[in-house]
């Protein structure tokens, strides 16, 4: 019998791929379609590379897939081995003068809308650089800083249970939205006013959500939750046709004059404690050497204080 290490020699490329793109999605299905191959080959090289670790790297917990504890480690050593192979190679574009590789990117959903505005002129400056970019709430971000899924993040509540570095960059305003026509539309409040307004939410998990409960928390306030929302934009549309009030980041709905609110349909409510004051912070895994073109972008944005 095949000692283990001659099993794991026996590992292909595809394999590993097949397994770090299923891990993540946790689909066979979906992983197959993602890699633009059918679900039968898939499978078969997830079987194939279980049986050369000796060990079920899958399970099902009812309906759904879920790695085990040996895939859970695999999974790691997979993204160590992608780490490895990427510092690598722009360690060899460092050595050449050039800014080349790969930079893994994941913002929470409200900086969808400057991130890309804050990639462009560095990809412009680089165009060796290829980006990826993945949007999603902060609980399904903080997951993939676990994971250590990506190079740098974005995003306003950095986590204070894992090891990271952070770099500030744009102070990100939470207000008070009404629609147009609302009956204080142009009146100063204080929160306790709005007791009896219907309070529109993003879904549980989102940092603006966060913040905004723990804020009505500490002034002892109970919104009266109508609805919950799972983007800024259906928030806007929900607000703007007289659904009820929410707080949302103005990076959301306006970047500039309260013209662009009335465009909308929307109107900043003037509540004494508002704008909530956060900042949006470049994040990244202190125990997780940067590539050199990680390095590079965020010497750009500390170069760059005045960002999209």
């Amino acid at each position: 019998m095949p000692t283990l290490m001659r099993r794991l020699q026996r590992i292909t490329p595809q394999q590993l791929r097949a397994f770090e793109t299923t891990a993540r999605l946790l689909s066979v299905t979906r992983a197959a379609e993602s890699m633009h191959l059918s679900q039968p080959t898939v499978s078969v090289q997830l079987k194939e590379l279980a049986k050369a670790v000796g060990e079920p790297l899958f399970e099902y917990s009812g309906r759904k897939l879920r790695l085990t504890q040996t895939g859970e480690a695999l999974q790691q050593t997979v993204g160590e081995l992608v780490d490895c192979w990427q510092r690598f190679e722009s360690s060899l574009n460092e050595q050449r003068g050039l800014v080349r590789g790969h930079l893994r990117i994941a913002a929470v959903t409200t900086a969808e809308y400057f991130v890309p505005d804050l990639i462009g002129p560095f990809a412009a400056a680089h165009p060796g650089v290829e980006f990826e970019l993945t949007i999603e709430n902060r609980d399904r971000v903080v997951q993939r800083l676990q994971q250590r899924s990506d190079d740098l993040v974005v995003m306003m509540l950095p986590p204070q249970d894992l090891p990271l570095r952070s770099l500030p960059f744009l102070d990100n305003p939470l207000i008070v939205i009404a629609a147009l026509a609302h009956a204080r539309a142009q009146q100063s409040m204080d929160l306790d006013d709005l007791a009896e307004e219907r309070w529109l939410m993003r879904e549980p998990g989102s940092g603006t959500r966060r913040v905004a409960e723990q804020y009505f928390a500490e002034h002892g306030f109970r919104p009266k939750i109508a609805m919950s929302l799972g983007s800024n934009e259906a928030i806007k549309h929900s607000v703007a046709a007289g659904l009820g009030i929410a707080v949302i980041s103005r990076l959301a709905v306006s970047q500039s004059a309260s013209a662009d609110l009335a465009s909308l349909g929307l109107v900043e409510l003037k509540v004494s404690g508002f704008p909530i004051e956060r900042r949006w912070s470049l994040v990244w895994r202190s125990d997780q050497p940067l590539s050199a073109t990680a390095k590079r972008f965020v010497a750009y944005l500390q170069e760059t204080p005045k960002a999209p």
